[in-house]
């Protein structure tokens, strides 16, 4: 039994010329988080800690789609989410409809440590934030040139956009997979476990581009988008709504609880069997020490180390970077 640590930037259809441009200030990113993440573990950081402190870090960078690079709903607005869980104490928080907070994972930490609740939403979450101290921003803050362009493309091909859908662009014969502006964005999560098989998992997002006012997704719902108990932690990624409908996260520590399943083997059963095709990937880690990061859409941003020496950072199936 050993610590690991794995962390997802969001699962797509991520096209195979992503323009190194695009691509390596997210790999870097994760790079970086996973060395935060690490280097916590190591010093013995609780794992519910060194969740919370590579989602904040995730969140504060306008790459993914989650606090500053949230994405924009109907209405050219942010509603940010997000939920945090202890594995050993089933202890959570989560939060929606966050339009000032800039890291939401604290405030959904701040929700299990300091309300009789789970769960808080929209003014309610809001006021409690002010109640809190946390740090707010005025909304604005959140409304990025590149994110305002997300949303006019995917006004433009009226649909709701999953993290890093190709924007249509007006002249499909044109080789421009990542236009100026592109939804090359997505959700953030983090899983770990420490020595003694403590577990946390922790999820942020901003959601899908053009989504309705009000929308809530996967990720603050315990067992679709983000789960731990003492057997598994578990972070997913992708469209909220059939996330949810394959109650995703909770499945992978079901099928390992009732069945008897390996961590891998549960969670490629879940990716594979119960979230349609392109619709979700998710990163676990096992109370012992396993690691996996599974996916069913053309790719997804993840990064993996566990004690033993083996990490991994990839985009696509079967791409490493050590």
């Amino acid at each position: 039994m050993g610590w690991a640590i794995a962390l997802h930037g969001g699962a797509g259809d991520i096209p195979l010329s992503l323009p190194l441009e695009r691509r390596e200030p997210r790999e870097a990113a994760l790079r970086h988080c996973l060395q935060i993440g690490v280097a916590a573990l190591q010093t013995k950081r609780p794992p519910l800690d060194v969740v919370e402190l590579v989602v904040r870090e995730l969140e504060n960078n306008p790459n993914f789609n989650a606090g500053r690079g949230s994405v924009l709903t109907t209405d050219g607005t942010v509603e940010m989410e997000a939920c945090i869980m202890d594995g050993n104490t089933k202890k959570c928080g989560a939060v929606s409809g966050l339009t000032t907070v800039v890291n939401p994972i604290s405030l959904a930490r701040l929700v299990m440590e300091k309300t009789p609740h789970i769960y808080l939403a929209f003014d309610g979450a809001e006021a409690f934030a002010r109640e809190q101290g946390v740090e707010t921003v005025d909304a604005s803050h959140f409304i990025t040139p590149e994110n305002i362009e997300r949303l006019k493309q995917a006004k433009e091909a009226n649909r709701v956009q999953i993290d890093y859908t190709q924007p249509i662009t007006k002249d499909m014969k044109k080789e421009t997979p990542t236009a100026d502006g592109d939804s090359q964005i997505g959700t953030v999560g983090c899983v770990a476990v420490d020595t003694h098989g403590n577990l946390a998992a922790a999820t942020s997002t901003g959601g899908l581009v053009n989504k309705m006012v009000g929308r809530i997704g996967d990720t603050p719902i315990v067992g679709a988008g983000n789960y731990a108990n003492s057997l598994c932690a578990v972070s997913a990624t992708g469209k909220g709504e059939a996330i949810i409908r394959g109650t995703v996260a909770r499945d992978v520590a079901a099928l390992m609880e009732y069945k008897g399943l390996s961590l891998k083997e549960a969670a490629a059963y879940v990716i594979s069997e119960c979230a349609p095709r392109g619709t979700a990937g998710l990163v676990a880690v096992s109370a012992t020490g396993e690691v996996t990061m599974q996916f069913n859409t053309t790719g997804m941003f993840r990064a993996c180390a566990s004690e033993d020496g083996y990490s991994e950072i990839g985009i696509w199936p079967n791409s490493k970077q050590n």
